[in-house]
């Protein structure tokens, strides 16, 4: 009979390749190296392939060893929910971690209240916050991998996650105070750079949308921080646009308007599928419903009806 591969295993292979070495996933496990390095050819054996190389600088996973840290890492997730659902289920107050991926304008302006709601009826439930820009995806990858459990994040058109649309939040421009509140043309943001975060799924659409109305007839810059960028603007070094939740509070040497053609940025909770009956998971969402009943948004945020 072929030996089948264990938990232990996956969870050591997976440390391995997430650490980048056998010495570091001995470390970050409290095992020994040896143990590592067994085990792992131990699942080699298993899979009949290697899915480590071996290179001057350390190890590097191969095409079959970038394949099974996918599966294993789904393997270990699994694993790890079905002992905390059942958990859950004898307890009397839900305990633990929960993890959320967010960015820093939705955690200050949605994530604190629904959190608020949560802890409330969960006194004894965990919240760990992580950047959801960290992924280079806006925080779909540490999902689909599950590295968090939920993220409050923007909404595409991805169909292989869950997800519950809370929002729509509108991008504004920002200018210096001295311009004025009167009603902006698109025109305006050709005369100075405009101060942009890195592309990401968040502004994916909106470069789109500033190449239909302002042509290619417009320079940018790339600031990674949005407090730097609201600074060069009240210096008068340029103008920016983003989601009206990122621009508040509004410094006081800074007017937000309207685009002249509105878009907006679709915010919810997203979740892999599989996870959502979670009782954790199933505790956010119910308290993001509880937020969203309550919650009075100011415009133009508009919220989504259920």
């Amino acid at each position: 009979m072929n030996p089948r591969l264990t938990l232990a295993q996956l969870r050591m292979f997976v440390a391995t390749a997430e650490t980048g070495g056998f010495g570091a996933a001995a470390a970050e496990l409290n095992m020994s190296q040896s143990t590592i390095s067994e085990a792992v050819k131990g699942l080699e054996r298993t899979l009949g392939t290697p899915v480590f190389r071996r290179t001057p600088s350390g190890i590097q996973l191969t095409d079959a060893g970038d394949v099974a840290l996918s599966y294993a890492r789904t393997a270990l997730g699994a694993a790890d929910d079905l002992e905390r659902a059942v958990k859950d289920m004898a307890a009397l107050q839900l305990t633990g971690t929960l993890s959320v991926a967010t960015y820093r304008s939705l955690g200050i302006h949605l994530l604190a209240p629904i959190l608020s709601f949560l802890r409330s009826a969960h006194p004894l439930l965990e919240v760990r916050v992580v950047d959801a820009e960290l992924d280079g995806e806006s925080g779909q990858r540490f999902i689909r991998e599950g590295q968090v459990d939920v993220g409050l994040i923007q909404l595409t058109e991805s169909n292989d996650l869950l997800t519950w649309p809370l929002l729509d939040d509108e991008y504004w421009a920002v200018f210096p105070i001295q311009r004025g509140k009167r009603h902006m043309q698109w025109s305006e943001l050709r005369e100075q750079p405009l101060l942009l975060p890195p592309n990401s799924n968040c502004y994916t659409a909106l470069r789109a949308h500033l190449s239909a109305h302002l042509g290619q007839k417009y320079s940018t810059l790339e600031v990674a921080d949005d407090d730097v960028i609201f600074s060069m603007v009240e210096h008068g070094l340029g103008l920016t646009v983003m989601p009206r939740l990122a621009t508040l509070p509004l410094r006081s040497g800074l007017v937000a308007l309207p685009l002249p053609n509105p878009l907006y940025r679709s915010i919810g909770v997203a979740v892999k599928p599989g996870r959502a009956g979670l009782p954790h998971i199933r505790a956010f969402l119910k308290a993001m419903q509880a937020h969203k009943a309550a919650a009075t948004m100011p415009t133009p945020l508009q919220l989504k009806s259920s």
